[in-house]
């Protein structure tokens, strides 16, 4: 990587769904409450380009831009899935090429994701079903309302429990037997069976539904507010060392560790630990 792919680039200002930042978190709402937020083409287009370029913006030397992202839906619900008129009605129009383009496309958008350096913490109110479930997935964390579920539906309509990464995802978050059965079956996983099995973070009120995406942003501003470089590098090292055999791992490590002993946020925790004070964050 060259010292020109470290500038930071621009944010782009969503047309799909809504961002701002509070308190260096970026709170991204998917935009559509009177259908449950359902995805659209031009929604899914939009949020992979946004997660891929995210966190680009905190290399920025003004120190401006969020440090963690909250992904939240508008009104009662997070997020249905992929929009039954919109996108699924008009997939019977696309040839073989045309639909690979479509799922590639879903695939971008969890991928960058996963490697988007920020913290993502899904605030999961009421549904999160298909592509919306695996969104949820996703993320980093997961805060979820008492009456939420999450539902991998695709076997219901026909198609592979297999979509936008929830086989390589869930197994990891869950384990393969839960996946599978989960990813079979299609079945609704209330939340408190999502917080036994470690699919939910944490479970809340959500009474009104409103409080879980306080809640979650409660997580988020706490992440944003801790030392962001470390971080990064966790979220980078879990990411990388998913599929990484024991040495492999050990040795990428080794050198994350090395290189976080360089940052100035390792002398400054030292340094606020002899003074009795809470480390100021670069």
């Amino acid at each position: 990587m060259t010292a020109a792919d470290e500038r930071p680039l621009p944010m782009p200002t969503p047309e799909h769904f809504r961002y701002e930042e509070r308190d260096r978190v970026g709170i991204v709402t998917l935009d559509r409450p009177d259908r449950l937020n359902a995805l659209t083409f031009a929604v899914y287009r939009e949020l992979a380009d946004f997660f891929a370029v995210v966190g680009r913006r905190t290399l920025d030397p003004s120190g401006t831009g969020a440090r963690a992202l909250v992904l939240q839906g508008a009104g009662k619900g997070f997020c249905s899935g992929g929009d039954v008129e919109d996108i699924i009605g008009r997939l019977f129009e696309r040839d073989a090429e045309g639909l690979l383009r479509f799922t590639r496309m879903t695939g971008e958008l969890i991928e960058a994701m996963r490697l988007c350096p920020l913290p993502i913490v899904a605030s999961v109110k009421r549904v999160a079903a298909g592509a919306g479930a695996v969104m949820a997935l996703a993320s980093d964390v997961r805060i979820v309302g008492r009456r939420a579920f999450f539902a991998f539906l695709f076997p219901q309509v026909g198609l592979s429990g297999a979509d936008m990464g929830a086989s390589y995802l869930l197994p990891r978050v869950v384990g393969l037997g839960h996946a599978t059965r989960i990813l079979m079956t299609g079945e609704r996983v209330d939340a408190e069976t999502s917080h036994r099995i470690g699919l939910a973070t944490e479970v809340v009120d959500d009474d009104p539904p409103e409080a879980v995406d306080r809640a979650a942003f409660d997580f988020a501003k706490r992440l944003a507010d801790g030392p962001h470089f470390a971080l990064r590098m966790t979220k980078t090292m879990l990411q990388k060392e998913l599929d990484m055999p024991l040495p492999q791992a050990i040795e990428a490590e080794a050198q994350a560790q090395a290189i976080c002993m360089q940052h100035p946020d390792f002398q400054e925790a030292h340094a606020a630990w002899r003074e009795k004070r809470p480390p100021r964050w670069r």
